[in-house]
Order: C-alpha cells, then structure tokens, then sequence
C-alpha cells in the first residue's frame, strides 16, 4: 500500500465515494481548484476523509474535511501519512 495519496485515488475516491467523474490529470494540472468546480461539497468530502482513516487505520487531522482544494488536500493527508 502506497504511504502516499495521488491524484488518480483522489479522483477514485471521488467517484466511489460521492459519484464524480473527475479526471485525476485535470485535477494534477489545476491543484488550487476548488473542490466545488469538481462538484464536491463538504459532505462528500468528509466520507473522503473517513474511507481514508479506515483505509490507513489512523485519524486524519480535524480540519481535513475543510480543505477547498485537492492540492491542499494531498499536501495535509500526505503530510499526515508521512509524518513529514
């Protein structure tokens, strides 16, 4: 299992997790888009945030869920994954 996540699990989480269809190349391209230019809203966000803490089997930090973009987003997980 990869300690780190990409852009191509995000948009897989996504797409499982709330129903988008995003191109994860798109995505890596436009890293300061808002999630809602993608379609999804907090709440989608948050189920990200719990698949991924049952996933790594450790917590995310609290405000994972309020990140407004991918690239913050990956930056803050990666981070935590890391412990870098």
């Amino acid at each position: 299992m990869p300690d780190r996540l990409t852009y191509e699990e995000l948009s897989a989480l996504m797409k499982s997790g709330a129903g988008l269809t995003v191109d994860a190349s798109e995505m890596e391209s436009s890293p300061g888009s808002a999630f809602e230019e993608y379609g999804l809203d907090s709440l989608g966000l948050l189920g990200i945030v719990a698949a991924l803490e049952n996933r790594y089997g450790r917590p995310l930090p609290a405000d994972a869920d309020r990140c407004k973009t991918p690239g913050e987003f990956l930056d803050l997980v990666n981070t935590t994954l890391t412990g870098v």
